[in-house]
């Protein structure tokens, strides 16, 4: 019996609503633990105590609220979709623009599939391409998810986390999201790690509850492991923005390009250098850069926010 891989690709986007219980309940646990069982307790203690456990819980509240913004933005928004049609709007435009078209501007549906390999960086390969599963063209940078059964505008993954594709539109969003997490993580790790300390020593005692020693235990156990795991993400995806380049894109150039980049030195397309990089996925307003949204002005004058079109080093 044949099976079908595309059906059990779509079968993680089921997973994917078990993982957003599990973000609940991770965030659950350890607010119980630092907030209720831990500092909670030290306000009422007056002094130095009071005003470091206010400090702590007033940050831990806000890293929250940063948390949680961004992470229903990164789930709930679209990460880019390509308009129907698009290559032959794109062709339209062409034409009315007076511009000749050249053969290999326009891949159509005879010679390209989905599962092409990455072309549209160093070897001058067609800058249009064609989705046979969406039946519609594929603006630079754009890939076929399995998973959402569509084309996302620069896809930089699926996210099993988010139930969602991160592209062009979310990646600020998915970016933040990592940010704020290993933030609160980290400080979540710090602030129980006294009560981590004491936790064996009241065991054997006796000497608190059970049940409250668990949560305390697990909740240190559980946001130590997300902190260290999240700052190998959060450095790999600062390399990536600093350069302009997606996961999936590092990937296909690993394979198909990296001999011949070695040996040429050949400069990745859409680097732009590291300051006009930052501002193609974080926008130009220097007071939005921390929260998951994008002024109107970014919107308007920045393209490459849309999905559809990115500066290259010959236009800088």
């Amino acid at each position: 019996m044949d099976i079908n891989l595309f059906k059990l690709c779509s079968g993680l986007k089921v997973i994917g609503y078990f993982m957003i219980l599990l973000v609940a309940a991770i965030v659950a646990v350890s607010y119980y633990a630092v907030v209720v069982l831990t500092w909670g307790q030290q306000l009422l203690r007056g002094g130095v105590h009071s005003f470091l456990a206010l400090s702590i819980i007033i940050v831990f509240h806000v890293l929250l609220l940063m948390l949680v913004w961004s992470y229903i933005m990164v789930v709930f928004w679209d990460p880019g979709s390509v308009p129907d049609n698009w290559t032959a709007v794109l062709l339209e435009e062409r034409l009315e623009a007076g511009s000749s078209l050249r053969s290999s501007d326009y891949a159509g549906p005879e010679t390209l599939d989905s599962t092409r390999p990455f072309s549209d960086g160093l070897d001058g390969g067609p800058s249009v391409a064609y989705c046979d599963r969406c039946r519609n063209g594929k603006p630079p940078r754009c890939h076929h998810c399995s998973v959402c059964q569509r084309c996302v505008l620069k896809m930089d993954h699926h996210c099993v986390w988010v139930v969602n594709c991160v592209g062009a539109r979310n990646y600020k969003f998915f970016l933040l999201f990592l940010l704020y997490t290993f933030l609160e993580t980290t400080m979540d790790t710090l602030v129980l790690l006294p009560s981590f300390i004491k936790f064996f020593g009241k065991a054997m005692n006796h000497s608190s509850s059970p049940g409250n020693l668990a949560i305390i235990f697990l909740a240190f156990v559980l946001n130590l492991a997300f902190s260290l795991s999240l700052l190998c993400f959060i450095v790999m995806h600062a390399s990536l923005v600093s350069s302009n380049t997606t996961s999936i894109e590092v990937m296909d150039t690993l394979t198909a390009f990296c001999v011949y980049e070695k040996k040429r030195a050949v400069r990745w397309k859409y680097d732009i250098g590291r300051k006009k990089n930052f501002e193609q996925v974080f926008g130009t307003k220097k007071a939005l850069w921390f929260l998951p949204l994008f002024s109107k002005e970014d919107l308007d004058n920045i393209p490459a926010l849309h999905g559809l079109d990115f500066p290259t080093c010959s236009d800088v």
